[in-house]
């Protein structure tokens, strides 16, 4: 979880009302109180944030 905060620049509430929103990859259960992102999926993220500066 830090490090998605952390390369998301988002706090965690951030996080988890974008996941609700469909617009951050929904998180993987690994564990029973556990989970965790698919890395592709973040840098997917990140790179569409990037795209959508561009384009405005």
């Amino acid at each position: 979880m830090p490090e998605v905060l952390d390369r998301a620049g988002i706090s965690r509430p951030t996080l988890y009302r974008m996941i609700s929103a469909g617009k951050f990859p929904q998180p993987v259960k690994i564990g029973e109180r556990a989970t965790g992102w698919i890395n592709r999926e973040i840098d997917a993220w990140v790179e569409g944030r990037i795209a959508d500066r561009g384009d405005a």
